[in-house]
């Protein structure tokens, strides 16, 4: 079959009379393909809309002009895409495609409800599905608003275009209306199918090896709402702020003299949140990469979709500051460069455990400032772009965006069913915080990071904290042996299919705590524990306390010459240890006692007294 032979390159075949070609999609395509079909009794949010508002003396059929010609221009933006009965789904470039195009006249409202009507007909038009198998996924509104005023509406699915793609097909679509839809001083089109071409020739096992090692070791998905698969995505809401203008300028100064970007500056920000929000120090989240590749003769200019969403793992320590955790961060991303062409549903099957992030944070960088076709030689035929409002979304129940232009800008789209605008706030005031934070101090560990606002860290502290309970004077030990005292026969412990009441707990911690004073544990010996967590363990620490000396936890994972500097380090007299772990215990050079009374048995000796 063609489709068959398509999935490894661009087919020149087309089969059917009025096909110019047969194209296999880039892999952010086919995810959306999933997304509109999975989601198709829903609004689609992968809806991307352009309102353009224009003032002089607009020749409409001029336009309508320009838009064919563009359509003709680019056969990528006329593509209709099947999957029914392929093995593959496959974008269809016909030679000619109607223009879609609607004419709304409201100059015969009052002046006063026009611009409320024109809201209305832009917010009707982008809740209006496209049918992906009907080209083109792309539609022109111009509304009328009388004396000179328009508003042009261009509106698409996102599986045609990129943010990097739009305006730049702006610009040309105003360069077709000023030239009365000659394209002929245009520069030559550089079709899609070249950069398809390209991504068929990639090291796909290469590939697949990188994002395995980025992967690896990973425990778990980075979920903020577990349930956002379970319903059909809403349009979202939007919340928007500024940084704060010498944080900016602390942020940007602080990239250029760690060789950073600002860019990975925010990612960092946006895992320490998300680490707040999860409870995980090893977080993953999605991001946007440009997807144009340099070798690609012409890919500057290409119009299309070259984006893709890849994750972002982020290793958070207690102990390193953000910079040198955001170090680390764009350094592994510069290795994976390469890859960054891989589909998003590749990379998850190789973590194993279905979707990977539910966030992403995106940073925008590339121009969006048409009104600067004013300024062009000879204008635009008499019109000027006086403003232009730009609305897209995602599936995602919390999506970033970063706008570092000339300042730093955040955008957070949500979805209002799964995050409500207050808490969406409190993730916003949290990330500011962060930014600020590191902007002041950028040496501060992570573990001394203030992300709550003040009210908010108020209502944590607060929450399920009932009557305050005056400490005792006596120390621990006696008042376990107080509560044993009381409810002898009550479980003190349990762990797995082990059960201590306080009363057999007290006995064998005072017994073993006997034996560690007849090895000599007075006021604050370092005893070490090296044992698995269980009943046992509790015993241990007991026993230690009740001896007076100071426990020093050994992890059971460390290699041996790493335990012997760790208790060399914190001067350790005898280890209390489990049978699992009693060989290890023993290559560190001191005493070693079973915790759970096996093994030889030393002297006891009195208890200090409370």
């Amino acid at each position: 079959m063609a489709t068959q032979a398509m999935t490894k390159a661009p087919a020149r075949a087309t089969p059917r009379p009025g096909l110019q070609d047969i194209l296999p999609l880039a892999p952010l395509q086919e995810g959306l393909l999933f997304h509109s079909v999975y989601d198709e009794a829903a609004p689609d949010v992968y809806l991307v809309q352009q309102a353009i508002d224009l003032a002089g003396d607009l020749d409409a059929e001029a336009l309508r002009a320009a838009c064919r010609a563009l359509l003709r221009r680019h056969g990528n933006l006329r593509a209709a895409f099947r999957y029914a009965g392929l093995q593959r789904p496959v974008q269809m470039i016909p030679h000619e495609v109607r223009l879609p195009w609607e004419d709304v006249d409201l100059t015969g409202l009052p002046e006063a409800a026009r611009a409320a009507a024109a809201d209305r007909v832009v917010e009707e038009d982008r809740t209006r599905r496209f049918d992906l198998a009907e080209p083109p996924l792309m539609r022109f509104t111009l509304i009328r608003l009388g004396d000179g005023r328009h508003r042009f509406v261009l509106t698409n699915h996102h599986i045609l275009l990129d943010g990097w793609s739009r305006p730049m097909l702006v610009r040309e679509l105003l360069a077709l209306y000023a030239s009365g839809g000659d394209d002929s001083a245009l520069p030559r089109v550089r079709p899609f199918r070249d950069y398809l071409q390209w991504l068929a020739g990639q090291d796909k096992e290469a590939a697949l090896d990188a994002w395995r090692g980025a992967l690896a070791g990973l425990d778990g998905p980075t979920l903020v709402s577990p349930r956002a698969g379970e319903r059909a995505p809403v349009v979202p809401g939007r919340l928007e702020t500024e940084v704060d203008r010498p944080t900016y300028e602390a942020l940007t100064a602080l990239a250029r003299e760690r060789a950073l970007t600002l860019n990975s500056l925010v990612q960092g920000a946006w895992a320490v949140v998300l680490s707040g929000l999860t409870g995980r120090d090893d977080v993953v989240f999605g991001t946007t990469v440009s997807g144009r590749p340099p070798e690609v003769p012409g890919i500057e200019t290409m119009v299309g979709l070259f984006i893709n969403t890849l994750p972002v793992r982020v290793a958070l320590r207690a102990d390193e500051p953000l910079v040198d955790t955001v170090r680390r961060v764009q350094d592994e991303q510069t290795r994976l460069q390469p890859y960054q062409h891989t589909g998003l549903a590749e990379v998850q099957r190789l973590a194993g455990s279905g979707e990977l992030f539910d966030t992403t944070m995106v940073f925008e960088n590339y121009p969006v400032d048409i009104g600067a076709e004013n300024d062009r030689p000879g204008g635009i035929r008499g019109v000027t772009v006086t403003g232009s409002r730009n609305r897209d979304a995602t599936h995602y129940p919390l999506a970033l965006v970063a706008v570092g232009r000339g300042g730093l800008r955040l955008r957070l789209d949500h979805q209002p069913d799964l995050i409500p605008e207050g808490t969406a706030r409190s993730v916003m005031d949290r990330l500011v915080r962060v930014l600020r934070s590191v902007a002041a101090d950028p040496s501060l560990p992570l573990g001394r990071l203030e992300t709550l606002p003040a009210g908010e860290r108020r209502a944590v502290l607060d929450l399920g904290r009932g009557a305050e309970t005056p400490v005792p004077e006596t120390g621990l030990p006696e008042a376990f042996r107080a509560q044993a005292r009381r409810t002898p026969d009550a479980v003190a412990v349990r762990c797995g299919a082990t059960a201590y009441d306080y009363a057999t707990l007290d006995a064998r911690s005072d017994a073993l705590a006997r034996r560690l004073v007849g090895l000599g544990v007075t006021a604050e010996t370092p005893v070490g524990l090296l044992m698995e967590r269980s009943a046992e363990l509790v015993v241990a620490i007991l026993a230690v306390l009740k001896a007076g000396g100071a426990y020093v936890p050994l992890r059971q994972g460390d290699p041996a010459d790493r335990l012997r500097q760790v208790a060399d380090l914190a001067g350790i007299g005898p280890v209390l240890t489990d049978g699992e772990h009693e060989s290890r215990a023993a290559g560190l050079g001191t005493a070693v006692l079973r915790a759970d009374g096996e093994g030889p048995s030393g002297p006891g000796a009195p208890l200090p007294a409370s």
